[in-house]
This record gives C-alpha cells, sequence and structure tokens, in this order.
C-alpha cells in the first residue's frame, strides 16, 4: 500500500508516523485534514493532461466535431471553448477545427474579433453605454430582440486628454490592464479619429507616434499577446459649419486583410494575408417632405432618430478582394434603439474590433460638422 501524507500542510510528526503505518493517517483531533497519496514530484500537475493528449487524433477529431456540431449559437458555445481548455493539444485541434466568422457565421474565440465577419448576412450586435463612466460595452445579440440577451465581446473607456478625446479598448468588461487590444485617438476639433491596433508587426505597416510607443513600455498591454501598435484607418466628418449639407458625412480608410476564400495555395490560405486599404462612406439619407425629417432605411433594427445613425457603403467598383457586392451593400450599420442602447451590424470585409472602433467615433459632440 502506498504511503499517504497529508494534503495541504508540510510532513510533522504525525505524518511521519503515518509514513512507517500500514495504515492511511487519520485527521488530527479536532481538525478536518485532507489526506491524498503520495505521488512523485515529477508527476504532479501532468497526470491528468497526459491523459487527455493521450487520445487518438480520430478520436478527438469527432468528440470536438461533435461538440462544434451541437453548439451553433452562444451560449452553447462555450462548450467548444471549455474543450480547447482541457490542454495544449485539445487548444490546436479546437483552434484548427472552428472555422473564421467570414464562414460560419459566428464568434467562438477572442481571435475571431479581429477577424472579417460574415459573408452573407451581417453579424447582429448592440452596444450599451454608461455615461456616468464614460464606457461602452459590445456584445453579440443572441435573440432577435433589439434589447436582448448576449455575449460580451469587446469594452472601451472615454478618456479627455484636453480638447481631444481618447477610447482604449479592451476584451475585459472591467478594461484591467493586460487586456487591452486597441485605442481610438481624435483630433482637437474631433472630426478626425485615428485607429490603432496593437498587434504584431507586419511588412509595410505605420507606426505610431513616439506618445504611443510610451504607452506600450508602460505596461499597459500584454507585450504576449501584442508587439506592436499600428495605424490601421482613420474615420473623418466632414464640416458643417453653415449646417447647409444636412446630416454628417463619414469618411473612413481602413485596413482590412483580403478575402481568404481567394488564396489558391492551401498553404497561403493558411497565413496572415497583408492588409490593404478599403475606402467607406456614409449612405446620404433622404428628405422626407411629409415628415419633414431626413430618413434612411434600417430595416426595424433603429427606432429612435438620432444624429448618430449612419449606414456606411463601398464605392461602386470595390468588389473584390474583400467581397463587396455593389455600392448599395451596407458593410455596417449603427443605430440608437434607447437612450444608451445602439445596434451594430457589421459583415466582411470589417471585423468586430474594427466596426467598433467607427461607431465609438459617432459618440460625442462634434460642433464643426452639426
Amino acid at each position: 500500500m502506498p504511503p499517504w501524507r497529508r494534503a495541504s500542510a508540510s510532513p510533522g510528526p504525525s505524518a511521519a508516523a503515518a509514513a512507517s503505518s500500514s495504515e492511511p493517517a487519520r485527521p488530527l483531533a479536532g481538525g478536518n485534514a485532507r489526506v491524498s497519496p503520495e505521488v512523485p514530484a515529477e508527476h504532479e500537475g501532468g497526470v491528468e493532461d497526459g491523459r487527455w493528449s493521450a487520445l487518438v487524433p480520430e478520436l478527438l477529431a469527432d468528440i470536438l466535431r461533435r461538440v462544434d456540431a451541437g453548439a451553433e449559437r452562444w451560449p452553447g458555445r462555450r462548450d467548444v471553448v471549455a474543450c480547447a481548455c482541457v490542454c495544449r493539444r485539445w487548444r490546436e485541434a479546437a483552434v484548427a477545427m472552428v472555422r473564421p466568422p467570414l464562414q460560419c457565421g459566428g464568434i467562438t474565440f477572442l481571435a475571431s474579433l479581429k477577424q472579417p465577419g460574415p459573408r452573407d448576412a451581417p453579424m447582429q450586435c448592440f452596444i450599451k453605454r454608461n455615461k456616468k463612466k464614460s464606457t461602452f460595452h459590445l456584445y453579440l445579440s443572441l435573440t432577435q430582440a433589439l434589447t436582448g440577451q448576449g455575449k460580451f465581446l469587446l469594452a472601451a473607456r472615454r478618456n479627455r486628454c484636453g480638447f481631444r478625446m481618447e477610447y482604449i479598448i479592451s476584451t475585459q468588461g472591467d478594461l484591467s490592464h493586460g487586456s487591452h487590444v486597441g485605442k481610438l485617438k481624435s483630433n482637437f476639433t474631433r472630426t478626425k479619429f485615428t485607429v490603432y491596433d496593437w498587434q504584431p508587426q507586419y511588412e509595410g505597416a505605420k507606426v505610431s507616434s513616439s506618445r504611443c510607443r510610451r504607452w506600450l513600455a508602460s505596461k499597459q498591454i500584454n507585450p504576449l499577446a501584442s508587439s506592436g501598435i499600428v495605424d490601421i484607418g482613420e474615420v473623418s466628418y466632414e464640416y458643417n459649419l453653415l449646417k447647409s449639407r444636412g446630416p454628417r458625412r463619414i469618411h473612413c480608410s481602413i485596413q482590412c486583410p483580403a478575402d481568404e476564400g481567394t488564396a489558391i495555395d492551401p498553404e497561403e490560405a493558411n497565413q496572415p494575408s497583408s492588409p490593404s486599404s478599403l475606402v467607406l462612406y456614409n449612405k446620404l439619407p433622404r428628405w422626407h417632405e411629409h415628415l419633414q425629417c431626413w430618413c434612411l432605411n434600417f430595416h426595424g433594427r433603429v427606432m429612435v432618430a438620432s444624429v448618430k445613425n449612419f449606414q456606411l457603403i463601398a464605392p461602386a467598383g470595390t468588389g473584390e478582394p474583400w467581397g463587396v457586392q455593389d455600392d448599395e451593400t451596407v458593410i455596417l450599420q449603427f443605430g440608437k434603439v434607447e437612450d444608451d442602447v445602439f445596434t451594430m451590424d457589421y459583415r466582411q470585409p470589417l471585423s468586430a474590433f474594427q466596426a467598433f472602433a467607427i461607431c465609438l467615433t459617432s459618440f460625442g459632440s462634434k460642433l464643426a460638422c452639426e
């Protein structure tokens, strides 16, 4: 019979006596001590991982395939995430099996937040604003209701830097240090915003200013998850001081990865493609003579009239490599539902992170263009 030891304390006189006895050690008088069999130090913590990782590849693939097929939407998708947390081998198999949002139309892992959205139908999300804390939380819609339950995706906090505005984007609801994934910064008049993405450097990337590099050096982000601050796009609002041009006019230029389905070589399809700039502008509303207001068809996804509402489309002839069908296809739609609730619907080629950053630019007053 193997010797026994106390699980929560260092060996003492009682434990030494138990080791020399042929019976398991009993708890000390008046205590609730728990005992466990003596395990060599080199085997502690690795026994369970070895058992799970020793499954044959065919059986492991079949298990993950069944779990993935039985959980197409959240909260059922948490089972797929739980399988990826078993061990390293399970995680690699789960990541290789789960399709990106472009193909499956869903979000499973954190990496999906920076991948292009679905091709056929927009990804429906909503944003909740907290005016007192100046925070914004992005949720994935789980039902068809505009203000129903949602799966948390991203969060942002607005900071004032003089007359400039700055948004810090994080994957944690409390925006804790080490979870920041991006940044949004405005100019003096708040009519031009620059989107920064914390990601590994790639060839041709535009490195941000020294102030942003100091932000990286201050350990505000996890150095293991990101190794560079990259300027990935700009969002600008046209000046309208005399209010003679109607609602806001938005121009957006952002770097988006090419359509993964256009790769010919399978090995090249698994490699990240170099981003290229995509130009978007807002769809102009029409003047309604009877209502005496500007109107735009949001297909039932917007309930309250607001200057913040907009739809972004691509110019005619954009097409490949982003899969834009025509100049009437809405790439990003943002609108007000309640006082502090807004819907956000996006699709390929934008990612959830990029769409969230663009929508954040609509918040706040802009005296130069309203």
